[in-house]
């Protein structure tokens, strides 16, 4: 199974292309809360077993959330200063494009890049990123934290479904070439 092992992005951003308001804030996602509905997150999580995440992003969600989503999973917090680990989470302050080719290498689900942009441009300009959806909050931010910076090669994508929800939230499903 270790072939068919992808890198997918799994992410909510604004109509004009912010993962985060100004000061990090992350309340426009609030919009499209609706009881019951997950918009496929559930069974999204069902199909990955290892977590790559930003230290910041990190940060922002320990002290935001009463305990860490992902503490089930392997999961790889990327820092520039190493730390000890904490049950299945581990401090990676090496080559990323190096630990991907290592997970890529085992067994094992997808690997789910869980933010922040600094990791999302990192892999996009190694072309590490196999698959991603994205889903579009009905709001335009006007500033704050880019989905995807410049400075990153062309890359084309394949759709592979779109959904509409009576939210407004659209959701993108797209491989990249």
């Amino acid at each position: 199974m270790s072939a068919n092992r992808k890198v997918v992005l799994f992410i909510a951003a604004s109509m004009d292309g912010y993962i985060a308001a100004p000061n990090d804030d992350l309340s426009f996602l609030s919009l499209v809360n609706k009881e019951g509905e997950d918009y496929g997150y559930a069974s999204f999580i069902q199909t990955v077993d290892t977590v790559i995440v930003g230290r910041k992003t990190y940060d922002w969600v320990m002290a935001n959330v009463p305990e860490f989503s992902h503490a089930d999973k392997t999961t790889y917090i990327i820092t520039r200063s190493s730390k000890p680990s904490i049950g299945n989470t581990t401090f990676y302050s090496g080559n990323l494009k190096d630990l991907i080719a290592e997970l890529k290498g085992k067994k094992g689900k997808n690997i789910f890049c869980d933010g922040g942009s600094e990791i999302i441009q990192e892999l996009l300009k190694e072309k590490l990123i196999d698959e991603m959806t994205v889903s579009i909050i009905p709001i335009l931010l006007g500033d704050g934290t880019r989905l995807f910076k410049d400075g990153r090669p062309e890359q084309k994508l394949k759709l592979v479904s779109t959904k509409q929800f009576d939210t407004g939230l659209t959701q993108l499903h797209y491989l990249l070439e």
